[in-house]
């Protein structure tokens, strides 16, 4: 195992990791800081949380110059909740170096203060997301991204797939030829391969993280809703488990902050991180997971990606996204550096196909419910339970019994009509003395209203 001091960082460079309370590189960064270091375009391949922000950043302070008025990085993010993160966790380099300059530039900031700023002094680190670095570099003329030597495109998987890699390109296309691009993310599609060809030269690639698919540590639970909706059920398993941080993740923005509301009317502790919030909210979100204020986190899975959401010992799946590969990474999302975790994944109907599939690549799920007694496991998912009715039974029997021993032919197809009218007939039965029970009903509170009315 290297050491940070085996990399022949600056003073300034070492300060920072030291604030950090780095002791040690981790895999990805012990693999990804040398080659950076030497000038060469590196892939990263890794999962969230294992440090491959500071895979890029401690090579980007190390190359930066305080010295010059230009832009000289560039690192672009999908989402605002991971911009504001890596720009959180770069600011603590002013501390070490009151000279560098760190800008943010994401939607939902004021574009005119902005661009009043930027006439004065360039940043020497642009950190935002395509769309506004965009907008701030071509369209305006305001940022001179141009004079940057380092790009850096953080969850570029999930840039591509949310159509944000035309601007990533648009940018790239007009910076210098002899750029240095570095790009992280957790996979690597084969749609993302034409634009690392285009912009990279001779990358190296670094795949690192858990090589299992299905981590064997995290323990599956399917939880039927019945007839309740996903945060009655979510609170009514809360006795069941005991969460330092719980990450609930919701299919829709609108349903994460219906579960997110709520579950605080009920009481809970809780953040909202999801794309219906404005800019002040989004950012009050992100100081509360950074300073670990709430126990329960309910996302959508794009603006969860990425962030990296402290210790979380339990996930809670709102039903199945359409894409089950982001099923993978909610359940992924707990279990990490070697502990165990919990996911729970509450379902509906609806969700068969999607449980079946992940069933069949090789999910292995415990049905259960809770209920005031503990946790109860049902029937294994998708195995039906065969209720055998004594008397049905005995009444087939005595229609299909005959003197001869010898099965006639049609025997099946005899018994299985005989069973589908008899069931026709206990349904017409449970139905008419349901009937009689709300006529009875009915009748009773006719009586009691017309007792009170004649009271009075």
């Amino acid at each position: 195992m290297k050491r940070f001091e085996n990399f022949g960082l600056k003073k300034e460079t070492m300060n920072f990791i030291r604030l950090n309370g780095f002791k040690e590189p981790t895999p990805i960064q012990e693999e990804v800081i040398p080659a950076a270091l030497r000038g060469r375009d590196v892939i990263g391949l890794s999962s969230t949380g294992s440090g491959k922000t500071h895979a890029y950043l401690i090579p980007l302070f190390e190359k930066i110059d305080a010295s010059l008025n230009r832009v000289q990085a560039i690192v672009t993010a999908p989402t605002r909740e991971l911009a504001i993160q890596i720009h959180g966790m770069a600011m603590l380099m002013t501390k070490v170096n009151p000279d560098i300059r760190i800008r943010l530039f994401v939607g939902g900031s004021d574009r005119e203060k902005d661009a009043r700023q930027l006439a004065n002094a360039q940043p020497h680190l642009v950190i935002g997301t395509p769309g506004r670095m965009k907008d701030m570099f071509l369209d305006t003329s305001v940022l001179r991204c141009d004079t940057a030597s380092v790009m850096v495109v953080d969850e570029a998987d999930m840039t591509m797939e949310f159509g944000f890699l035309d601007d990533v390109d648009a940018i790239a296309g007009r910076l210098k030829d002899d750029l240095q691009m570095m790009s992280f993310s957790a996979t690597m599609p084969e749609q993302l391969r034409p634009f690392i060809r285009k912009y990279m030269h001779q990358p190296i690639t670094f795949e690192i993280g858990e090589r299992v698919r299905f981590n064997p540590d995290i323990h599956h639970i399917l939880v039927p809703c019945y007839h309740h909706d996903y945060a009655e059920t979510i609170y009514s398993i809360l006795p069941g488990f005991q969460p330092f941080v719980c990450l609930i993740f919701a299919n829709t923005r609108k349903e994460a902050s219906e579960v997110a509301q709520q579950l605080r009317e009920k009481g809970l502790s809780v953040t909202e991180i999801h794309g219906d919030l404005s800019s002040r909210q989004r950012k009050q979100s992100m100081k509360a997971i950074s300073n670990a204020e709430r126990t329960f986190v309910v996302a959508t899975d794009l603006a969860a990606r990425g962030i990296d959401i402290g210790e979380v010992t339990h996930v809670i799946s709102c039903g199945f996204p359409k894409d089950l590969e982001y099923y993978v990474h909610r359940a992924g999302r707990t279990g990490r550096a070697g502990s165990s975790g919990t996911c729970f994944a509450l379902y509906k109907d609806r969700d068969d196909m999607s449980i079946r599939s992940l069933m069949k690549r090789g999910i292995k799920f415990d049905h259960m419910r809770y209920k005031k007694s503990g946790w109860q496991k049902l029937q294994p998912y998708g195995q039906k339970r065969v209720k055998r009715d004594t008397e049905m039974e005995k009444q087939i029997s005595r229609m299909m019994a005959g003197k001869k021993t010898k099965v006639k032919p049609g025997y099946k197809k005899k018994r299985k009509e005989a069973i589908e009218q008899l069931q026709r007939k206990k349904r017409q039965e449970f139905i008419r003395s349901k009937i009689r029970e709300q006529k009875k009903a009915m009748y009773r509170e006719r009586a009691r209203q017309e007792k009170e009315n004649g009271n009075k």
